[in-house]
């Protein structure tokens, strides 16, 4: 394993000193849960700031982190040229031919100079075609062009849809959410409306009244309401004070115009504009979901990233808490949409990320090349500064504002001046709050091939791959609800007339249908509504379920048997008081007409639904996860790869915390070791040295000619010999002491093996799909709570 293939770090580069003009070996490597507190990049055109952002998406990618990112230059698509096998003819197709034109080369030579260039660069920074292969296979790329079909095609329709329940009951974010959604709209149909303008607020009004109901909303149902509004007041003043209805139709006119403009109705066709279907598969594999907007006019781009960006901010508010690194939302070019003065629509979502999405985990990544157009009071909730090579001395001022802004008093100003004076291209100072001090560092080498912006037909071929990978239309969705309603309609019924009076007590509800549609005609069916509690606290299951069935009446014996009803999307709220207008009715069965039926109609269906109904789950035992009842599997899923994210992280962080003491204790004897080698071996170089001495002057006495030892020369003889036998134990000494050196090398050498393959047996544990099992519960003795056994009407 490289140093830079490690759990929850993105290789960004490596260090680079500024002063000696040369890159370091040293490796940057950026925690990815340090995103959470988001991050800015700066840098002119040319200071390799798409290379840094695109590298960082990769790292993120192959750690498992999905991405939405916004591409308003067309450069992001490059992330889908990716070639593990670096051959000159994977490269051809997408190499810039005047570019090759003016090299001197024919394209096939260019391919071959492009990817011989790509694979020593990759090389260079210790990387391969095999780790674009794991790039490939951690996650799907795919490209959307919204009004376009370059791409995959994305509908808008889901932006005015009803947020959740939980968004419907936080009054601000709602509040919010349709201020923004009415502020693009009338941006798109070239109204300069300000916020609380009476167009403004009516629009607000509108997308507030139907989301309370629980109703998504279009732009027909839009324009209709705009005409007819649901309400007789607004505030304190009547509908026509506050909006005379000329003026209401000359608003109408306006938004008819944008639906009415050719090409437009490409808005409305392919994925919905979901976040967490973006984000992760159905089958919870990441995503990294790009949205090319550079064929857009300024106004159409402001419309369509103002609804993504509140789509997720209502998907964010419904996720759990965590400190890991959930999913990155990336905007390449920022200028236009965070401006410091003007508040378009963009700005509000945007500001909501940066104060609250690192508490889910969600990460922001914005990137500029004009550093002026740039709100940094908005920016100082970022935690990462990534600033690259500026034009202007303006620019370097603007950019050390918002920085000291966010450094909170932890900026060297002067010195960062002069390096960001001294940048060259690739080269950027890295600020983050979570480390000790900058760094300068050269970014590394992307996977893939940075060809430059993309056109709308290479963007097409890039796309086909994606576009048969789990499209999500609705004709999967309209088949079975066609065949059910051709179903209930086959059944023969007398000539239909007006509406059939009925006794009082009995209650009467209209199933929705085509208001004003000629020919309606109301069948009648018992309607039951009810609210199902399924717990199991052993599981920690705590959910519930809203439910509508509609059964025929008839004359039988059995007027009405539960066993034959038929489940209806929506709830009791769903169910209209009124029938549509010219709307004929069948006739109705006498059983129908007798209030007493209808309760025991309400017993039958109470005990029906007890024996009945049950609510399958999904489980994870690892981390005695449960999904809940309105989750789906992708989300279920996502859920679990987050809280085995969060696991991961901690049992790194718990190896980390296990192995670094003892390593340093080892690390400590094996350098006391080495000190006493060093001191045995300096005094068995002395004591040698004196019993040199000792046995050269003995020698000498010996050859003076003395016929006799003499007491000196007897005692030179024994000191030298005494000199040997303490040499002999200072050798022995050194021996053992080298000994133990080499054990504690040893001992130091296994400790590293363990901590490698412990840090393998985690990052193993954890790179499976998780597998899931299926759960059945039942509702208990008390949990089924009937809201209406009624008389119910039928359109067919």
């Amino acid at each position: 394993m490289s140093d830079f293939e490690k759990l929850g770090i993105f290789y960004l580069g490596r260090e680079y000193d500024i002063d000696a003009a040369k890159p370091t070996a040293v490796p940057v490597l950026y925690e990815s849960r340090d995103l959470v507190t988001h991050a800015v990049c700066v840098g002119m055109t040319g200071s390799g700031k798409t290379g840094l952002c695109l590298g960082l998406l990769e790292e993120a990618a192959l750690d498992g982190v999905p991405v939405i990112a916004i591409d308003p230059k067309g450069d992001l698509g490059n992330l889908l040229l990716t070639f593990p096998g670096l051959s000159a003819e994977e490269f051809r197709p997408w190499i810039d031919e005047d570019e090759a034109h003016r090299s001197s080369q024919t394209p096939e030579a260019f391919a071959v100079a492009e990817a011989g260039k790509w694979k020593a660069g990759l090389a260079d920074w210790g990387q391969d075609g095999d780790r674009i292969a794991r790039l490939r296979a951690a996650a799907d790329f795919a490209i959307y062009t919204p009004g376009s079909a370059a791409g995959l095609p994305v509908s808008i329709l889901s932006s005015f849809a009803a947020p959740p329940v939980a968004g419907q009951s936080d009054r601000e974010q709602l509040a919010e959410r349709a201020s923004a959604t009415a502020t693009s709209v009338l941006s798109l149909a070239g109204s300069e409306a300000a916020p609380r303008s009476r167009e403004h607020t009516l629009l607000s009004t509108l997308f507030i009244t139907a989301w309370t109901a629980g109703q998504d909303v279009t732009f027909d149902s839009l324009i209709r309401q705009v005409q007819l509004p649901p309400m007789q007041k607004v505030g304190i003043l009547d509908l026509e004070s506050f909006f005379p209805q000329k003026d209401r139709f000359a608003l109408a006119l306006q938004l008819n115009g944008v639906i009415a403009a050719p090409g437009f109705e490409q808005w409305f066709v392919g994925e919905p504009l979901d976040p967490a279907s973006l984000l992760r598969t159905a089958k919870g594999k990441p995503r990294v979901s790009i949205f090319s907007i550079a064929h857009l006019g300024d106004t159409e781009r402001m419309f369509f990233v103002s609804l993504l960006l509140n789509q997720i901010v209502g998907w964010m508010r419904t996720q759990t808490g965590t400190s890991s690194l959930r999913a990155i939302v990336y905007m390449d070019e920022i200028a236009g949409f965070f401006p410091p003065v003007a508040n378009p629509p963009s700005k509000a979502p945007l500001l909501t990320m940066l104060k609250q999405a690192r508490a889910f985990g969600v990460g922001v990544v914005l990137a500029t090349q004009n550093p002026v157009d740039l709100d940094y009071k908005g920016l100082s909730n970022t935690g990462t500064w990534f600033l690259g090579r500026l034009q202007t001395e303006r620019d370097k001022a603007r950019v050390l504002d918002g920085l000291e802004g966010a450094a909170t008093g932890g900026l060297d100003r002067s010195e960062a001046e002069r390096i960001l004076s001294a940048l060259g291209k690739r080269m950027f100072l890295l600020h983050n709050v979570h480390d000790t001090k900058p760094i300068v560092f050269q970014t590394r080498w992307t996977m893939s091939y940075l060809r430059g912006p993309m056109s709308r037909q290479q963007i097409t071929q890039v796309s086909q791959g994606a576009k048969g990978q789990d499209v999500r239309g609705s004709d999967a969705a309209v088949a079975p609800a066609a065949a059910s309603h051709a179903a209930r309609t086959s059944t023969a019924v007398s000539t239909p007339g007006a509406r059939p009076v009925v006794p009082p007590g009995i209650e009467q509800y209209f199933l929705p249908g085509a208001a004003g549609a000629e020919g309606l005609v109301y069948s009648p069916v018992a309607l039951g509504a009810a609210r199902i509690t399924f717990t199991d606290t052993k599981l920690g299951i705590d959910t519930a379920r809203d439910v509508l069935f509609r059964v025929p009446i008839g004359n039988g014996a059995v007027p009405v048997d539960w066993q034959h009803a038929e489940e209806v999307a929506g709830t009791a709220a769903d169910l209209q008081r009124h029938p549509a207008a010219g709307a004929q009715f069948a006739d109705l069965p006498s059983p129908a007409t007798q209030p007493k039926n209808h309760a025991l109609w309400q017993k039958a269906f109470a005990q029906w639904l007890t024996q009945s109904q049950r609510i399958e789950l999904l489980r994870h035992r690892a981390t005695k996860l449960t999904s809940t009842g309105h989750e789906t599997e992708r989300e279920f899923r996502a859920r679990v790869q987050d809280a085995l994210r969060e696991a991961r992280d901690a049992d790194v962080d718990a190896m980390k915390k296990k192995f670094t003491s003892k390593r340093e204790a080892l690390a400590e004897k094996l350098r006391k070791a080495e000190g006493t080698v060093a001191r045995e071996q300096q005094q068995a170089s002395q004591q040698k040295t004196q019993t040199m001495f000792s046995v050269g002057a003995a020698a000498i006495g010996a050859l003076l000619g003395r016929k006799v030892l003499s007491t000196g020369t007897l005692g030179r003889a024994t000191t030298a010999a005494r000199g040997m036998g303490r040499g002999m134990k200072e050798a022995e000494d050194v021996q053992r002491a080298g000994e133990l050196v080499k054990s504690l090398q040893e001992q130091l050498t296994a400790f590293d093996e363990t901590v490698r393959e412990e840090t393998q047996r985690i990052a193993d544990s954890y790179d499976t799909v998780p597998e899931l099992e299926t759960i059945t519960v039942a509702p208990k003795r008390g949990q089924v709570a009937v809201q209406l056994v009624a008389l119910g009407w039928d359109p067919r």
